[in-house]
């Protein structure tokens, strides 16, 4: 269960990165109220699965599905570039995802 409430605070974690970069410098009202109560979902899920998980790999999977899933969502929808190595660099953050969550099992 705390796999998976981290994995879901990633995904908030990405949704509040995103808030951020949509609040312009926090001079949108909405967007801004977006990023503060995602970012305080996101982590108090963080701190939850923390509870349960090893330090290292709960915080290295929480970042690295933030990370990736932004950079996909700006990709697709905000216009930021898209190039193989960035492609290849998401891939190896969600290849680390997995590795550390199959790891992370044993404390």
């Amino acid at each position: 269960m705390a796999w998976i409430v981290l994995v879901v605070s990633g995904v908030f974690e990405a949704g509040w990165a995103i808030s951020l970069k949509l609040s312009d410098g926090f001079s949108r009202l909405w967007w801004s109220v977006s990023f503060v109560v995602l970012a305080l979902i996101s982590f108090a899920g963080l701190a939850w699965a923390m509870k349960q998980l090893p330090a290292g790999p709960a915080y290295a999977v929480w970042t690295g599905i933030g990370a990736a899933l932004t950079a996909v969502v700006g990709m697709v929808w905000l216009g930021d570039g898209v190039s193989t190595l960035k492609l290849v660099s998401i891939a190896l953050i969600v290849s680390g995802v997995v590795g550390l969550n199959l790891a992370g099992g044993s404390h």
